[in-house]
């Protein structure tokens, strides 16, 4: 099997040409290929497809085997891919995923794509949707205890659940700790992502990211997204925000005009490989 490693702010990811390649068991495949010591490495599988809604359709599994709605830094990775080898002229384009079509604006430097704005669309806030178990329409600074430890989190789906929770200074967050126990809390029916997010001031935010099925990134596209729908409803930020990430910034806009959420960021390759079968 052919495939190329990627990453966008080192949040990576093996993709394969599935207009060339047949992948039968996806789910077993992510499990092997994302093994940092047996595999290629990577916070998963992401599979190019054809599409009958749209230019291209994604499908993403995570390092667990699970499959995944949507993935920010990873559709970035796919129009990179797609325009870069030929299988597309086009710098607009719409890329199908299980949380609905994606619009990806492509910019380039001498016919290669450096980075990626994405419309990552309308952010879901009613918390049976997300979904979380609540009593309230929108779940807004709403209280877990973990640990013994009281933490307050804001519900925002970006096609993927995920929770955002304010802290001091993020890099004393004992992440694996406590990543896993929020990502499995009772109230989240399909799990949940996590962003511990330090507001530095209304226009910069810094996050670390605990991905549903994957641990701990450098980096996720919807949970900066999130993560600055959140600081809004909380008025901790406004609508325009750089996302700083362990792997890098991301510029995100909650557009007050028609709602919706924009991402631009980079996408890269790394390299081409072969894997077994």
């Amino acid at each position: 099997m052919r495939f190329v490693k990627m990453h966008g702010l080192g949040n990576d990811y093996v993709y394969v040409n599935c207009f060339e390649e047949t992948i039968k068991e996806p789910e077993i495949l992510a499990k092997k290929v994302s093994d940092r010591h047996f595999g290629v490495g990577s916070d998963g599988l992401i599979l190019i497809c054809p599409s009958k809604k749209a230019d291209f359709r994604m499908e993403i599994y995570n390092s667990d085997g699970s499959r995944a709605e949507m993935c920010g830094n990873g559709i970035r990775c796919v129009g990179k891919y797609v325009y870069d080898r030929g299988l597309t002229k086009k710098q607009n384009l719409r890329i199908e995923t299980l949380a609905g079509i994606r619009e990806l604006v492509l910019h380039t430097r001498a016919g290669i794509v450096e980075s990626v704005t994405v419309d990552m669309g309308y952010p879901v806030l009613q918390s049976d949707k997300i979904p979380i178990i609540s009593a309230n329409d929108r779940v807004i600074r709403e209280k877990i205890n973990i640990y013994k430890t009281e933490y307050e989190i804001t519900g925002v789906s970006m096609g993927n659940p995920h929770v955002a929770i304010y802290v001091s200074h993020v890099k004393w967050v004992d992440l694996d700790r406590i990543g896993p126990e929020i990502e499995y809390y009772g109230r989240f029916p399909r799990r949940t992502n996590v962003e511990f997010v330090e507001v530095i001031d209304r226009s910069t935010i810094k996050v670390r990211v605990w991905e549903r099925g994957a641990g701990e990134t450098l980096a996720c596209g919807t949970g900066a997204c999130a993560a600055v729908v959140a600081s809004v409803l909380n008025d901790l930020t406004d609508r325009q925000v750089t996302v700083e990430l362990k792997g890098g910034d991301l510029s995100v806009i909650w557009n007050e005009k028609d709602g919706k959420v924009y991402m631009t960021g980079p996408a890269t390759t790394v390299y081409d490989g072969e894997f077994p079968l």
